[in-house]
């Protein structure tokens, strides 16, 4: 009689799971086909046979009518192309700033992370692949308004809202909207991206963002276009209009064995970046871990870390992190003419802080934003 039981307890569950997953598809169905409560994405112009092509990207979709662009959220229906993804959270978090990380912004505050669901790329070795690959209606998600995100910042003490989990550009209508608001009530925007971004677009977020952290997710293309769907040069490109724009910009590169992690390489990547983008620029190489369908390959040597971090410093570069390592000056700021440690962390956290408003106890200023 019990083993009855628990097996018409255990099909009762698989059945609600059932309908509760049908509904919430029909739901997003159902929004998807009344374009009247949907956003109009930017950055898009008709084509031929009912496309649109969107201009957000480099991917430059062409997309046919109730179909999707490669980022998975944005939609053409009619002929106008919609954000499906705006106003929908598919994961919130109050971080630390170092997590993201960012070591020269705002050090020891609380930032309020967002993330939706898509992305316009397909790596290989994404951490957040859930949400990353993930259409509107895949995942559960909580509507919040750009209004909503930036009152429940406020609330969290947070100083600092960053779009992140998965790739903020393809949410660009609800970062832009949160950004602007956000600004006008004091406070700080932060973006965590691929950089795989047109430039018009662009430059418009960057009128309302305080610091930008980019993926620069290896110095060759063919890994771009074999692990991540995306191509180097557009990243690099990037790069080099948030340096010329005056925001905060931090890079963060993920070693994996056997495809990024060569001497040469990072070798080549530090040499480019202290040439176009200047030597105070940070550079964080980090761990990488087997993920999605990357799980063939082991984890980065620590030594492999160590070793990056010594070239770069070679190649002139003034602050270069490692992460999700533990070693202990790969996680400290020092003052580049006296050595002098300027901030100690132990994980995402600070152990010591030597800086005032940026400058070091011999007087040196710290590039970054502080306060």
């Amino acid at each position: 009689m019990a083993k009855k039981i628990i097996a018409f307890l255990f099909l009762m569950v698989v059945l609600g799971s059932a309908f509760f997953y049908i509904a919430r598809r029909e739901k997003a169905a159902f929004s998807q086909s009344n374009p009247s409560s949907l956003k109009e994405a930017s950055y898009y112009h008709p084509a031929a046979n009912g496309r649109v092509r969107c201009d957000l990207c480099p991917n430059l979709c062409s997309i046919a009518d109730q179909r999707f662009g490669a980022c998975k959220a944005r939609k053409n229906i009619g002929g106008k192309l919609y954000a499906m993804n705006f106003g929908q959270v598919a994961a919130f978090h109050v971080d630390p700033i170092e997590k993201k990380p960012f070591f020269h912004f705002l050090p020891g505050s609380k930032v309020f992370s967002v993330g939706t669901t898509g992305c316009n790329m397909r790596c290989l070795f994404c951490q957040n692949w859930e949400i990353s690959q993930a259409f509107p209606g895949d995942v559960a998600t909580r509507p919040a308004s750009p209004e909503q995100l930036v009152e429940e910042a406020l609330r969290s003490g947070s100083r600092s809202i960053a779009f992140t989990y998965n790739e903020p550009v393809i949410a660009y209508e609800y970062m832009l909207e949160t950004a602007r608001i956000a600004k006008a009530k004091g406070l700080r925007m932060a973006v965590v991206s691929s950089g795989f971004i047109e430039e018009e677009p662009l430059r418009e977020l960057l009128k309302y963002v305080d610091a930008y952290k980019v993926d620069l997710k290896a110095f060759n293309d063919g890994f771009y276009r074999q692990l991540t769907g995306g191509d180097l040069e557009s990243v690099l490109g990037t790069l080099k209009i948030i340096r010329e724009n005056g925001v905060w910009l931090e890079i963060v590169t993920l070693l994996i064995p056997g495809e990024n992690d060569s001497p040469e390489e990072v070798r080549a990547l530090a040499r480019w970046i202290r040439e176009n983008l200047g030597p105070e620029v940070p550079l964080h190489f980090s761990r990488f871990f087997p993920q999605y369908k990357l799980k063939n390959l082991p984890p980065t040597p620590p030594e492999t870390l160590v070793m990056a971090r010594k070239i770069a410093m070679e190649e002139g570069l003034l602050f270069v992190y490692t992460g999700n390592v533990a070693y202990p000056e790969g996680e400290t700021t020092y003052c580049p003419a006296s050595g002098q440690t300027a901030i100690a962390r132990q994980g995402h956290f600070i152990i010591q802080n030597n800086l005032k408003n940026g400058v070091c106890p011999d007087e040196e200023k710290i590039p970054g934003i502080w306060n």
